[in-house]
Protein backbone atom coordinates (compact mmCIF):
# COMPACT_ATOMS: atom_id res chain seq x y z
CA UNK A 1 0.00 0.00 0.00
CA UNK A 2 1.03 3.61 -0.52
CA UNK A 3 -0.32 7.09 0.12
CA UNK A 4 0.85 8.34 -3.26
CA UNK A 5 -1.71 10.85 -4.54
CA UNK A 6 -3.30 11.23 -1.09
CA UNK A 7 -3.61 14.56 0.72
CA UNK A 8 -3.10 14.81 4.48
CA UNK A 9 -3.44 17.76 6.84
CA UNK A 10 -1.64 17.57 10.18
CA UNK A 11 -2.50 20.21 12.78
CA UNK A 12 0.07 20.85 15.49
CA UNK A 13 2.81 19.53 13.22
CA UNK A 14 5.60 21.68 14.63
CA UNK A 15 6.98 19.05 17.01
CA UNK A 16 6.20 15.85 18.90
CA UNK A 17 3.70 13.41 17.49
CA UNK A 18 2.43 15.94 14.95
CA UNK A 19 5.88 16.30 13.39
CA UNK A 20 6.53 12.55 13.39
CA UNK A 21 3.11 11.82 11.89
CA UNK A 22 3.69 14.34 9.10
CA UNK A 23 7.05 12.73 8.34
CA UNK A 24 5.70 9.17 8.27
CA UNK A 25 2.78 10.17 6.04
CA UNK A 26 5.29 11.78 3.71
CA UNK A 27 7.41 8.65 3.80
CA UNK A 28 4.36 6.71 2.63
CA UNK A 29 4.02 9.09 -0.33
CA UNK A 30 1.40 11.59 0.82
CA UNK A 31 1.25 15.29 0.17
CA UNK A 32 1.20 16.73 3.69
CA UNK A 33 -0.08 20.14 4.75
CA UNK A 34 2.19 20.89 7.71
CA UNK A 35 0.44 23.36 9.98
CA UNK A 36 1.33 25.02 13.27
CA UNK A 37 2.18 28.34 14.88
CA UNK A 38 5.96 28.42 15.09
CA UNK A 39 7.93 29.52 12.04
CA UNK A 40 11.51 30.67 11.63
CA UNK A 41 10.20 34.23 11.84
CA UNK A 42 7.43 33.91 14.44
CA UNK A 43 7.56 31.94 17.70
CA UNK A 44 4.52 30.65 19.53
CA UNK A 45 3.99 31.47 23.24
CA UNK A 46 5.70 28.15 24.04
CA UNK A 47 9.03 29.62 22.86
CA UNK A 48 10.21 26.24 21.56
CA UNK A 49 12.91 26.12 18.85
CA UNK A 50 11.16 23.69 16.51
CA UNK A 51 9.47 25.17 13.41
CA UNK A 52 6.99 24.05 10.80
CA UNK A 53 9.58 24.71 8.10
CA UNK A 54 11.83 22.10 9.71
CA UNK A 55 8.97 19.64 9.74
CA UNK A 56 8.32 20.32 6.06
CA UNK A 57 11.96 19.65 5.27
CA UNK A 58 11.80 16.35 7.15
CA UNK A 59 8.66 15.36 5.22
CA UNK A 60 10.38 15.99 1.90
CA UNK A 61 13.58 14.26 3.01
CA UNK A 62 11.43 11.21 3.74
CA UNK A 63 10.07 11.26 0.19
CA UNK A 64 6.82 13.16 0.62
CA UNK A 65 5.58 16.52 -0.56
CA UNK A 66 5.13 19.23 2.07
CA UNK A 67 2.96 22.33 2.00
CA UNK A 68 3.99 24.41 5.03
CA UNK A 69 1.27 26.74 6.30
CA UNK A 70 1.41 28.83 9.45
CA UNK A 71 -1.95 28.47 11.19
CA UNK A 72 -3.09 29.32 14.70
CA UNK A 73 -6.08 27.08 15.30
CA UNK A 74 -7.46 29.40 17.97
CA UNK A 75 -8.03 31.86 15.10
CA UNK A 76 -11.03 31.16 12.89
CA UNK A 77 -9.66 33.49 10.23
CA UNK A 78 -6.37 31.56 10.15
CA UNK A 79 -8.21 28.30 9.64
CA UNK A 80 -10.42 29.90 6.98
CA UNK A 81 -7.24 30.94 5.16
CA UNK A 82 -5.84 27.41 5.47
CA UNK A 83 -9.02 25.95 4.02
CA UNK A 84 -8.99 28.47 1.16
CA UNK A 85 -5.42 27.53 0.29
CA UNK A 86 -6.17 23.81 0.35
CA UNK A 87 -9.24 24.30 -1.86
CA UNK A 88 -7.16 26.29 -4.33
CA UNK A 89 -4.61 23.50 -4.66
CA UNK A 90 -6.42 20.16 -4.26
CA UNK A 91 -9.96 18.83 -4.36
CA UNK A 92 -10.20 17.50 -0.83
CA UNK A 93 -8.48 15.92 2.17
CA UNK A 94 -7.93 12.18 2.49
CA UNK A 95 -6.61 12.31 6.05
CA UNK A 96 -7.01 14.94 8.76
CA UNK A 97 -4.82 14.42 11.84
CA UNK A 98 -5.98 16.81 14.57
CA UNK A 99 -3.02 17.11 16.94
CA UNK A 100 -3.36 20.67 18.28
CA UNK A 101 -2.45 20.98 21.96
CA UNK A 102 -0.75 24.18 23.17
CA UNK A 103 -1.45 23.50 26.84
CA UNK A 104 2.06 23.03 28.22
CA UNK A 105 2.15 26.50 29.74
CA UNK A 106 -1.11 26.09 31.60
CA UNK A 107 -1.33 22.76 33.39
CA UNK A 108 -0.65 22.25 37.11
CA UNK A 109 -0.17 18.70 38.36
CA UNK A 110 1.15 19.52 41.81
CA UNK A 111 -1.63 21.56 43.42
CA UNK A 112 -5.40 21.27 44.00
CA UNK A 113 -7.39 22.70 41.11
CA UNK A 114 -8.93 25.43 43.27
CA UNK A 115 -5.47 26.68 44.21
CA UNK A 116 -4.34 27.10 40.61
CA UNK A 117 -5.11 30.13 38.39
CA UNK A 118 -8.52 29.87 36.75
CA UNK A 119 -7.11 31.72 33.74
CA UNK A 120 -4.68 28.85 33.16
CA UNK A 121 -7.47 26.27 33.24
CA UNK A 122 -9.53 28.26 30.74
CA UNK A 123 -6.53 28.84 28.47
CA UNK A 124 -5.65 25.15 28.49
CA UNK A 125 -9.14 24.02 27.54
CA UNK A 126 -9.40 26.77 24.91
CA UNK A 127 -6.14 25.70 23.28
CA UNK A 128 -6.84 21.98 23.58
CA UNK A 129 -10.56 21.73 22.75
CA UNK A 130 -11.80 24.84 20.96
CA UNK A 131 -8.99 24.43 18.43
CA UNK A 132 -10.16 20.93 17.54
CA UNK A 133 -13.73 22.10 17.06
CA UNK A 134 -12.61 24.96 14.84
CA UNK A 135 -10.43 22.66 12.74
CA UNK A 136 -13.21 20.10 12.38
CA UNK A 137 -15.88 22.66 11.52
CA UNK A 138 -13.77 24.23 8.77
CA UNK A 139 -11.98 21.18 7.36
CA UNK A 140 -14.48 18.32 7.64
CA UNK A 141 -16.25 19.33 4.41
CA UNK A 142 -12.98 18.72 2.57
CA UNK A 143 -12.65 15.31 4.22
CA UNK A 144 -16.21 14.38 3.30
CA UNK A 145 -15.47 15.34 -0.31
CA UNK A 146 -12.84 12.58 -0.44
CA UNK A 147 -14.58 10.10 1.92
CA UNK A 148 -11.56 10.42 4.13
CA UNK A 149 -10.25 9.58 7.57
CA UNK A 150 -10.06 11.80 10.68
CA UNK A 151 -7.76 11.01 13.60
CA UNK A 152 -7.99 12.91 16.87
CA UNK A 153 -4.76 12.75 18.90
CA UNK A 154 -5.18 12.50 22.67
CA UNK A 155 -3.33 11.19 25.74
CA UNK A 156 -4.49 7.86 27.14
CA UNK A 157 -6.77 5.18 25.71
CA UNK A 158 -9.45 5.35 28.42
CA UNK A 159 -11.10 7.90 30.70
CA UNK A 160 -9.56 6.72 33.97
CA UNK A 161 -8.34 9.66 36.04
CA UNK A 162 -4.61 9.39 36.73
CA UNK A 163 -4.08 12.58 38.72
CA UNK A 164 -3.02 14.89 35.91
CA UNK A 165 -5.25 17.76 36.98
CA UNK A 166 -8.84 18.59 36.10
CA UNK A 167 -8.26 20.81 33.03
CA UNK A 168 -5.81 18.34 31.48
CA UNK A 169 -8.18 15.45 32.17
CA UNK A 170 -11.11 17.35 30.66
CA UNK A 171 -9.10 18.17 27.54
CA UNK A 172 -7.90 14.64 26.88
CA UNK A 173 -11.28 13.04 27.66
CA UNK A 174 -12.86 15.60 25.35
CA UNK A 175 -10.63 14.53 22.47
CA UNK A 176 -11.50 10.87 23.04
CA UNK A 177 -15.17 11.87 23.07
CA UNK A 178 -14.69 13.61 19.73
CA UNK A 179 -13.21 10.40 18.36
CA UNK A 180 -16.25 8.43 19.52
CA UNK A 181 -18.69 10.96 18.11
CA UNK A 182 -16.85 11.24 14.79
CA UNK A 183 -17.00 7.48 14.48
CA UNK A 184 -20.77 7.76 14.37
CA UNK A 185 -21.23 11.05 12.53
CA UNK A 186 -18.69 10.47 9.77
CA UNK A 187 -20.05 7.02 9.00
CA UNK A 188 -23.13 8.77 7.62
CA UNK A 189 -20.88 10.24 4.94
CA UNK A 190 -18.82 7.11 4.21
CA UNK A 191 -15.92 8.54 6.22
CA UNK A 192 -14.10 7.20 9.28
CA UNK A 193 -13.28 8.95 12.55
CA UNK A 194 -11.42 7.76 15.65
CA UNK A 195 -8.80 8.81 18.21
CA UNK A 196 -5.20 7.73 18.77
CA UNK A 197 -2.76 8.13 21.64
CA UNK A 198 0.95 7.67 22.33
CA UNK A 199 2.33 6.18 25.52
CA UNK A 200 5.03 7.83 27.66
CA UNK A 201 6.40 10.10 24.98
CA UNK A 202 10.01 11.09 24.44
CA UNK A 203 9.09 14.32 22.70
CA UNK A 204 11.54 17.17 22.24
CA UNK A 205 10.10 19.06 25.21
CA UNK A 206 10.02 15.95 27.42
CA UNK A 207 13.67 15.20 26.71
CA UNK A 208 14.55 18.80 27.50
CA UNK A 209 12.52 18.66 30.71
CA UNK A 210 14.48 15.62 31.87
CA UNK A 211 17.77 17.17 30.67
CA UNK A 212 18.64 14.32 28.29
CA UNK A 213 18.67 13.66 24.56
CA UNK A 214 17.38 10.79 22.45
CA UNK A 215 20.88 9.32 22.60
CA UNK A 216 21.16 9.20 26.40
CA UNK A 217 17.53 9.28 27.56
CA UNK A 218 17.98 6.26 29.83
CA UNK A 219 20.26 8.36 32.04
CA UNK A 220 17.18 10.21 33.35
CA UNK A 221 15.37 7.09 34.61
CA UNK A 222 14.85 7.25 38.37
CA UNK A 223 16.53 10.65 38.52
CA UNK A 224 14.72 13.56 36.89
CA UNK A 225 12.37 11.12 35.13
CA UNK A 226 10.13 8.57 36.86
CA UNK A 227 10.99 4.90 36.57
CA UNK A 228 8.12 4.45 34.09
CA UNK A 229 10.26 6.38 31.61
CA UNK A 230 12.07 3.14 30.81
CA UNK A 231 8.96 2.09 28.86
CA UNK A 232 8.86 5.36 26.94
CA UNK A 233 8.67 5.72 23.16
CA UNK A 234 9.58 8.19 20.44
CA UNK A 235 6.81 10.08 18.63
CA UNK A 236 7.42 7.81 15.67
CA UNK A 237 5.85 4.79 17.35
CA UNK A 238 2.44 6.43 17.09
CA UNK A 239 3.31 8.03 13.75
CA UNK A 240 4.01 4.67 12.14
CA UNK A 241 0.65 3.46 13.39
CA UNK A 242 -1.09 6.47 11.90
CA UNK A 243 0.57 5.81 8.53
CA UNK A 244 -0.59 2.19 8.74
CA UNK A 245 -4.16 3.24 9.56
CA UNK A 246 -4.16 5.62 6.60
CA UNK A 247 -3.20 2.76 4.28
CA UNK A 248 -5.58 0.18 5.78
CA UNK A 249 -8.54 -0.47 3.44
CA UNK A 250 -10.50 -1.82 6.41
CA UNK A 251 -9.83 1.07 8.78
CA UNK A 252 -13.57 1.51 9.31
CA UNK A 253 -13.48 -1.42 11.73
CA UNK A 254 -11.85 0.95 14.24
CA UNK A 255 -14.41 3.75 13.90
CA UNK A 256 -15.06 5.56 17.19
CA UNK A 257 -12.31 3.79 19.11
CA UNK A 258 -9.23 5.20 20.79
CA UNK A 259 -6.21 3.22 19.59
CA UNK A 260 -2.90 3.38 21.43
CA UNK A 261 0.56 3.28 19.91
CA UNK A 262 1.19 -0.10 21.54
CA UNK A 263 -2.08 -1.47 20.13
CA UNK A 264 -1.24 -0.24 16.62
CA UNK A 265 2.30 -1.60 16.95
CA UNK A 266 0.93 -5.11 17.55
CA UNK A 267 -1.87 -4.77 15.00
CA UNK A 268 0.43 -3.77 12.15
CA UNK A 269 3.68 -5.42 13.23
CA UNK A 270 6.16 -2.57 13.30
CA UNK A 271 8.73 -1.22 15.80
CA UNK A 272 9.87 2.16 17.05
CA UNK A 273 12.66 3.85 15.10
CA UNK A 274 15.29 2.31 17.40
CA UNK A 275 13.89 -1.19 16.89
CA UNK A 276 12.22 -1.16 20.31
CA UNK A 277 8.65 -2.36 20.98
CA UNK A 278 7.56 -0.50 24.15
CA UNK A 279 4.17 -1.68 25.44
CA UNK A 280 3.29 1.09 27.86
CA UNK A 281 -0.30 -0.12 28.15
CA UNK A 282 0.78 -3.50 29.43
CA UNK A 283 3.23 -1.84 31.82
CA UNK A 284 0.45 0.31 33.26
CA UNK A 285 -1.86 -2.69 33.70
CA UNK A 286 0.61 -5.24 35.05
CA UNK A 287 3.00 -3.03 37.00
CA UNK A 288 1.88 0.51 37.81
CA UNK A 289 -1.86 -0.16 38.28
CA UNK A 290 -1.22 -3.58 39.87
CA UNK A 291 0.75 -1.98 42.69
CA UNK A 292 4.11 -3.51 41.79
CA UNK A 293 7.29 -1.58 42.40
CA UNK A 294 8.31 -0.14 39.00
CA UNK A 295 11.91 0.26 40.16
CA UNK A 296 12.13 -3.44 41.00
CA UNK A 297 10.39 -4.57 37.80
CA UNK A 298 12.68 -5.17 34.83
CA UNK A 299 11.50 -3.80 31.48
CA UNK A 300 11.97 -7.20 29.82
CA UNK A 301 8.67 -8.32 28.36
CA UNK A 302 7.37 -4.78 28.14
CA UNK A 303 9.57 -3.60 25.27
Amino acid sequence: MSLEGKVAVVTGATRGCGRAIAVELGRAGATVYVTGRTTRETASPLKRPETIEETGELVEAAGGKAAVVRCDFTSVSDVDALRARIESEVDGIDLLVDDVWGGDMYFHFDAPFWETPLEDALSLTHNALDTHLIALHKLLPLVVARRGLVLEVTDGDNDDYVGAGLPYYLAKCGIRALGRALGVELKKNDCVGLAVTPGFLRSESMLDHFEVTEDNWRDAIGKLAPVDFKISETPYLLARGVAALAQDPEVARFAGQTLASWTLMKEYGYTDVDGDRPDFGRWLTEVRNAGKDPAATPPDGYR
